[in-house]
């Protein structure tokens, strides 16, 4: 038997013996299911009216989502209602005049009322809510200015007695309260009970009501119909499933198509880079606020004025050699100085150049009277390496002496 047959069988055997031990271990597990939850899916995050759409699309109600106000829906064909149930704080005039127009001729409009009444200039803000003369206020300031007014109609007269007479309390007095013609029991729906709607011209036909506060009007517009409710966070995701918030909504869009206004205009170019590219802008900025520090920063103290008057010369020359030797080096100031040397002992002495090296150093010798090992420890190329302050200027004192003698 070969050694690769003994070698397969010791690991067939092993695995043998592997699946029979956890044979035992198999009969004990058990099968079980468990969900997770991931949370709300992308699109349920990017649109909070995604349920009241699946909603009435269940209902047969065919629904639409736009984000301008540049085409309003076709009412020739079949009924229409258009629902604003976002930010409206960009609407211009001549949009509100073609919104209002569009319901005059037959279109449904809902719309949530977003400022509240301003007393002192006389209007709210809110171009819709100013056109149709209905008001906005607090809860709270409302029921403030009641119990002024009924403290000012109270007569200083003690009674002799005041009888204990309590009505009925209002169950779920939070809730708003709708009534529906041939129905006993109203509606319950979860208006924000913060905000009260007020129409002091008497425009609404209907309105819903909770214990202190109106959230709905309805008023009749040419042959249109106009729906103002106080706000719509009943019908985001996490609260149309409450009470008889989804009913509301199938009530006041039923036999029509639906259009939800969800944005009236796109975010402009920095909103976007802000948006999508929040990292560069923050570079950007701090980039910018760098150079503008750089570019205003003084570096060191000012210049005194310049004196009018005339350097002189040797002034100007010393100035040169500090400038040339901060640049250049030592080695380069000495290099010159030793082809200034050869270049005047080529002129004086006529085939200088074409002598050896040590020929060349005689003959410096006798034109300048030194001595032949001085001259040739100045011409001798040095090592690059820094000299002393003592012994550079050793070394261009010599060079120029020879340069002298020449």
């Amino acid at each position: 038997m070969s050694r690769r047959w003994i070698i397969g069988l010791v690991a067939a055997l092993m695995v043998l013996s592997i699946v029979i031990a956890s044979i035992p271990a198999l009969k004990r597990l058990q099968r079980y299911e468990e969900i997770t939850d991931q949370g709300p899916s992308p699109e349920a995050q990017a649109n909070p009216y995604l349920a009241a759409q699946t909603f009435l699309q269940q209902r047969s109600i065919q629904v639409k989502t736009v984000e301008t106000l540049g085409a309003l829906p076709d009412i020739q064909t079949q009924p229409q209602t258009l629902m604003l149930l976002d930010s409206r704080e960009k609407m211009t005039p001549s949009e509100v005049k073609r919104l209002l127009a569009w319901t005059r001729s037959g279109g449904r409009l809902l719309f949530v009322a977003e400022q509240l009444w301003n007393e002192s200039k006389g209007s709210s803000g809110d171009l819709l809510l100013d056109a149709l003369q209905i008001r906005q206020f607090l809860t709270q300031d409302v029921q403030e200015q009641d119990r002024e007014r009924q403290r000012e109609q109270l007569k200083p007269v003690i009674p002799l007695s005041i009888p204990d007479v309590q009505g009925p309390e209002t169950p779920w007095p939070e809730l708003t309260r709708l009534y529906v013609q041939n129905e006993h029991d109203p509606a319950y729906m979860s208006f924000d009970p913060a905000y009260h709607l007020d129409d002091p011209e008497d425009h609404a036909q209907s309105w819903a009501n909770s214990a202190d506060a109106t959230h709905l009007l309805q008023l009749v517009y040419g042959s249109g119909l106009i729906t103002i409710v106080s706000d719509a966070d009943l019908w985001k995701t996490q609260a149309i499933g409450e009470y008889d918030n989804a009913w509301l909504l199938w009530y006041l869009s039923q036999d029509t198509t639906v259009t939800m206004l969800l944005r009236t205009e796109h975010d402009n170019l920095f909103g976007l880079l802000w948006k999508y590219f929040p990292q560069a802008l923050l570079t950007l900025a701090i980039c910018l606020v760098a150079l503008l520090w750089h570019a205003s920063m003084r570096h060191g103290p000012l210049l005194p004025a310049l004196s009018r008057g005339r350097r002189q010369l040797s002034e100007h020359l010393r100035a040169s050699a500090d400038f040339m030797l901060r640049r250049e080096g030592q080695h380069a100031a000495l290099r010159a100085l030793q082809q200034d040397i050869l270049r005047r002992a080529r002129q004086k002495h006529p085939g200088f150049e074409t002598l050896a090296v040590t020929e060349q150093w005689q003959t410096l010798a006798r034109m300048t009277r030194q001595s032949t090992s001085s001259i040739g420890q100045a011409l001798r190329p040095r090592p690059e390496q820094r000299l002393s302050s003592t012994e550079f200027t050793r070394q261009v004192a010599y060079l120029q002496t020879l340069r002298n003698a020449l």
